[in-house]
């Protein structure tokens, strides 16, 4: 690509990033459970569930956040929309570091 392609193709890349206020970061997780109470169905093999959570992980520690039911959709959008960023400003910073490459970094 040409350094005008490439700075063309970064510009695009940094307006269709959304506002950055409804970030979620993690990941959607469907687990099964058992209560424990004797005579239940999970106790002959039928776990309740699924139940929904997001697992985050912090510089400090990992955790698993419950999704309510009718926030899963949601939750699933804004995790979705980060991992777009996530992935436009991968793309973004390896074009500032080819044009660096070239001498072209503005």
């Amino acid at each position: 690509m040409s350094v005008g392609d490439l700075r063309a193709r970064r510009a695009a890349l940094a307006r269709a990033i959304p506002g950055l206020e409804g970030l979620v970061r993690g990941s959607l997780q469907r687990q099964y459970r058992r209560c424990g109470k004797e005579g239940c169905r999970c106790a002959q093999g039928e776990p309740h569930g699924p139940y929904v959570y997001l697992a985050v992980r912090t510089k400090e520690r990992r955790g698993m956040v419950y999704v309510p039911a009718e926030a899963v959709q949601a939750v699933e959008r804004l995790v979705g929309e980060t991992d777009r960023i996530e992935e436009s400003l991968a793309e973004i910073s390896a074009i500032n570091i080819e044009l660096l490459a070239r001498g072209e970094l503005d």
